[in-house]
């Protein structure tokens, strides 16, 4: 009897240290990180691959992000193509198959988002163009709800004694975006159609949520640096509109802005596209917090 019970409490011991700790997450940006410590709360270690103040289409690769990756239980990827030039090749150097593709650690928080701007043929001749519509999503807060459940339905499938917990956590985040919703909404009323430009083509999630249009963009095609040609129609434009801001990212030049702003006197807004962008945006309610105070104080 003694024997027997030798034999079993190997494969007993591994059965607890799997579930007896927190679920280890790895996601590849600070938002789904954000979003991933309110749903998991205590039962969960999250860590993310880019930096909130780093353009997420082009990370570095770095041995410590394996080392991390292979620790996982979960991984949570935004998905669609923004993390295609890294994030594959870092999940499959991890070699943990908990968290491939198709597995039940593997979360994509992309499922379920009605996309916008998806193209109807992919044409490089566009600039860059995301050929499964435009990635950047987690810029409308309704959408944060479906990347939560996502991640819910991803903790849940690894560690489902916790599953109360979780569903717990899921309906406290979603009640409390809508209501979050509702303040943000009636900040940005007064200056509902109002007209700005962007650098890059990222906000069109914010832009639709949030009532404002975006004229034209700093870049000629997403991806193209600004030329002077593009310099001078959107000076055109922001004179013929009466355009008080532009708006960029923390990871983009301000020196075709720059020139910009001085010949028309339109407003160089650096906004946060993601958690982490700037000190004050600690999580996921905040970096909507920050863009909307800073959009409104510039509309005034």
């Amino acid at each position: 009897m003694i024997k027997r019970l030798y034999l079993f409490l190997p494969a007993f011991i591994f059965y607890i240290s799997a579930f007896a700790g927190t679920v280890k997450i790895v996601t590849t940006t600070t938002d789904m990180k954000s979003i991933a410590e309110l749903v998991g709360g205590n039962k969960v270690s999250v860590s993310s691959i880019a930096t909130g103040y780093q353009n997420p289409h082009f990370v570095d690769p770095k041995p410590s992000y394996i080392i991390s990756l292979t620790k996982a239980d979960l991984f949570v990827t935004v998905g669609l193509d923004l993390e295609t030039g890294w994030s594959p090749s870092l999940l499959s150097s991890s070699r943990n198959t908990k968290i491939q593709k198709g597995a039940a650690g593997y979360v994509d928080a992309s499922e379920g988002v009605n996309l916008l701007q998806v193209p109807g043929a992919a044409n490089r001749a566009e600039g860059d163009i995301h050929i499964f519509g435009n990635p950047h999503y987690w810029l409308d807060p309704i959408n944060g709800k479906t990347i939560a459940r996502n991640i819910a339905n991803g903790l849940e499938r690894v560690d489902p004694a916790n599953k109360s917990f979780y569903e717990t956590n899921l309906q406290n985040f979603n009640t409390r975006i809508d209501t979050k919703v509702k303040e943000w909404l009636s900040k940005m009323a007064p200056f509902n159609g109002a007209k700005i430009i962007a650098y890059h083509n990222e906000w069109v999630y914010f832009e639709k949520k949030f009532g404002l249009q975006i004229v034209d963009f700093m870049e000629p095609k997403p991806g193209i640096p600004p030329t002077p040609s593009q310099l001078v129609k959107v000076i055109k434009e922001i004179k013929a509109n009466s355009i008080k801001v532009i708006i960029s990212s923390p990871y983009f030049t301000t020196s075709s802005s720059d020139v910009v702003s001085k010949q028309t006197g339109a407003k160089e807004l650096t906004l946060a596209t993601s958690v982490g962008a700037f000190d004050a945006i600690k999580d996921y309610f905040s970096l909507f917090d920050y863009n909307i105070d800073q959009l409104t104080k510039a509309l005034k």
